[in-house]
């Protein structure tokens, strides 16, 4: 019986081991063409493929994250795109993440997402999608205060914000700094997100 149980064990231990395999040749796979996609559809498709990967892993919340990743890129990307319909894709992305695991990671792409349809129109709209992305900076640098990318997406709002409105370049300045300093300090593990340190490093200078 014990043998039995030994041999079970082991089986399991290597299907598993090959399951990971799997999924991490995958994922490279996927990761490496975001260096190549352009168009929408490109983008689509490539969420589509990440999704799918999530959807077979089960208990894997990164390539929810790649695939929300995808679509809001898609969604600052191509003005036509109807940002409410690509919003509402990312965010059940992200609710699917949020079962697996909570990370501050889902948090930068709701607030993503929620910026691309403020920015449909900010003046009638932000007191809900601009609500909603603020909330998101903040959920996020709570369940991680060190993660960079929020702090490059703070800086970015602050930024683009009015300075009679308490934005504008002086007040970003600083949270780019921030976020920079992060960036230098981050050691992401593999197929985690690093995105962000050059576009950090870009807004930095034009608040010079």
């Amino acid at each position: 019986m014990k043998k039995i149980i030994a041999v079970v064990a082991l089986f399991a231990s290597i299907s598993g081991f090959a399951q990971s395999e799997k999924y991490i040749a995958a994922m490279k796979k996927n990761l490496v063409l975001f260096d190549s996609v352009k168009t929408t559809d490109q983008y689509q498709s490539l969420a589509g493929a990440f999704e799918r990967i999530g959807d077979a892993e089960k208990t894997q919340w990164l390539p929810y994250y790649y695939a929300g990743l995808a679509l809001t890129t898609a969604g600052f990307a191509d003005d036509k795109i109807d940002k409410d319909v690509n919003a509402e894709k990312v965010k059940a992305l992200c609710d699917k993440a949020d079962t697996i695991q909570k990370t501050s990671e889902i948090c930068e792409i709701r607030n993503m997402a929620a910026t691309q349809q403020m920015l449909v129109d900010a003046q009638t709209r932000w007191a809900t999608y601009g609500q909603e992305a603020a909330a998101q900076l903040k959920k996020g640098m709570e369940l991680d205060p060190n993660n960079p990318r929020l702090y490059y997406l703070q800086g970015m709002s602050i930024f683009g914000t009015p300075e009679q409105f308490g934005g504008g370049k002086s007040k970003a300045k600083p949270v780019f700094e921030k976020a920079v300093a992060l960036f230098n300090a981050d050691q992401p593990k593999p197929l985690y997100p690093n995105w962000g340190k050059k576009q950090a490093e870009d807004m930095l200078a034009q608040c010079q």
